[in-house]
């Protein structure tokens, strides 16, 4: 499994969503309440919102109460790549691009900054496989 995963094997893992919201068609917001309702420890991260799912909403990584274990991704792909770095800077190095959030050539431009990448794979689908729950 990609270093990235590895920390939904534990469920007492934090993660900080990247452009939740609470729109009920888009990603930001089902991947939000999925990856809660598996039982992970989720933060949403949206400058324009000041809640998700009725729980407070962060504008940034650097507001986080917590250092979050995987930071994933759910906004096009200039948003993502400049709040990567971003999450770097802050010591944060699982980032978690969810598909339609990378651009060729994330992985050559973050992984020499000491970040570890994972693109390619829906955080829904193997925070599932791994958690077994029946959560609908």
């Amino acid at each position: 499994m990609h270093p990235v995963a590895a920390p939904l094997e534990d469920p007492s893992t934090t993660i900080a969503v990247v452009g939740a919201t609470d729109s009920p068609g888009k990603y930001g917001g089902i991947i939000y309440r999925r990856m809660k309702a598996l039982g992970y420890r989720v933060y949403p991260v949206n400058p324009r919102r000041s809640t998700v799912a009725g729980d407070r909403a962060y504008p940034d990584l650097a507001s986080l109460p917590q250092p979050p274990g995987i930071v994933n991704f759910v906004v096009p792909p200039d948003v993502a790549e400049s709040v990567a770095r971003e999450a770097i800077d802050l010591g944060y190095t699982n980032l978690w691009f969810q598909p339609g959030s990378e651009r060729p050539g994330l992985e050559e431009r973050l992984e020499p900054l000491g970040a570890s990448v994972l693109t390619d794979a829906c955080i829904m689908v193997v925070g599932a496989t791994i958690n077994r729950s029946s959560v609908p």
